[in-house]
C-alpha cells in the first residue's frame, strides 16, 4: 500500500562545518528518493521552505485565524501523512561535563517525560545528567514572569527543590574540574574524539 511519507530535515544551518554546507539535505533528499522508488510519496520537510516565525511557536500557541499559513499548511501536511522521518545531525560532543535537567509545563506533569529522553540524549553528548532533576508542574501558577515565586508558593520548599539538583551538579562540576586540572586530566579515555569512525566496533 502507497503511503505519504514527510520527511523531516532537521537542521536549518547554511554554514560549515561539516563541509559541505547542508549535508544534511542531502541524506533528506535520498531518503526521499528511496520512499519513491518504493512506491510511497515522500515530501521533503525543510525548515528554511517555511516562514514559521521567531522565535518559533507551536500551532497550539496562536488563536485559529492568527497562526502563520505556512506553519498552518505544515499541520495539515503532518495531519495527512501515514508516517515520518526524522534526519537529524550528529551534535557535538562536550565530555566530561556534568548537567542537570529542567523542565517544566503549563499541566500537571512538569515535563517529566521530555525529560527521560533528555537523560539519554545528555550522556551521549558526554555531560551526564546528575540523579536529580528539576520539574515545575503548572509554572505559569509557581513563577512569576521574572523567574521569582508567586505568592501562593512556599518559595523555601521550591528553592531546596532546585538546590537538591544544582547542589550534584556543583559536586559533580568540582569534581572533573579538579580532575581536568591534575595531571592526568588530559588522559582521557578514547570514547569522545574527533572522529565518530573512531569509535566503530572491529
Amino acid at each position: 500500500m502507497a503511503l505519504k511519507i514527510l520527511v523531516f530535515l532537521g537542521s536549518v544551518r547554511t554554514s560549515t562545518p561539516p563541509a559541505p554546507a547542508r549535508l544534511g539535505e542531502r541524506v533528506a533528499r535520498c531518503c526521499v528518493t528511496q520512499l519513491e522508488e518504493s512506491g510511497h510519496e515522500a515530501v521533503l520537510i525543510d525548515p528554511l521552505d517555511y516562514d514559521l516565525a521567531d522565535p518559533f511557536k507551536p500551532l497550539f500557541s496562536y488563536a485559529q485565524r492568527n497562526a502563520p499559513q505556512d506553519l498552518l499548511n505544515l499541520a495539515q501536511q503532518i495531519e495527512a501523512a501515514d508516517g515520518y522521518v526524522m534526519v537529524s545531525p550528529e551534535y557535538n560532543h562536550y565530555s566530561y561535563k556534568p548537567s542537570v535537567i529542567a523542565t517544566y509545563s503549563a499541566g500537571q506533569w512538569g515535563g517529566v517525560r521530555a525529560a527521560v529522553n533528555m537523560r539519554t540524549f545528555l550522556s551521549e553528548l558526554g555531560c551526564l545528567p546528575v540523579s536529580a532533576m528539576i520539574h515545575v508542574p503548572r509554572a505559569q501558577e509557581v513563577l512569576n514572569e521574572d523567574g521569582g515565586y508567586a505568592e501562593s508558593q512556599d518559595a523555601r520548599e521550591w528553592g531546596g527543590y532546585l538546590d537538591r539538583a544544582f547542589e550534584q551538579l556543583a559536586w559533580w562540576a568540582n569534581a572533573a574540574r579538579r580532575y581536568h586540572e591534575s595531571e592526568d586530566g588530559e588522559k582521557r579515555p578514547g570514547a569522545f574524539t574527533r572522529s565518530p569512525s573512531q569509535r566503530n566496533a572491529p
